[in-house]
């Protein structure tokens, strides 16, 4: 009887061991493709301070031409 409950629990025992690297396995899997997600996240924040450079760099530009318009306008008395 001793020799039948210690297979019964040798059994359990290889089943959870079977489970438990399944789970490891996934967890892996996760932990994998979350690392995947975080340089998707920190590629898009890059992306978007380079956008938003550029837009401070366009409207830079576009205020100097307004400024040297507004010169020449006065040069020319058309103010």
């Amino acid at each position: 009887m001793t020799d039948n409950v210690a297979n019964i629990i040798l059994e359990h025992l290889k089943r959870l061991q079977t489970e438990l690297s399944t789970i490891r396995e996934h967890n892996r899997e996760v932990i994998t493709r979350l690392g995947s997600l975080e340089a998707a996240v920190a590629r898009l924040g890059r992306d978007q301070a380079g956008n938003y450079a550029e837009i401070i760099t366009d409207r830079n530009m576009i205020d100097n031409l307004r400024d040297r318009m507004e010169r020449i306008e006065r040069r020319l008395e058309l103010i």
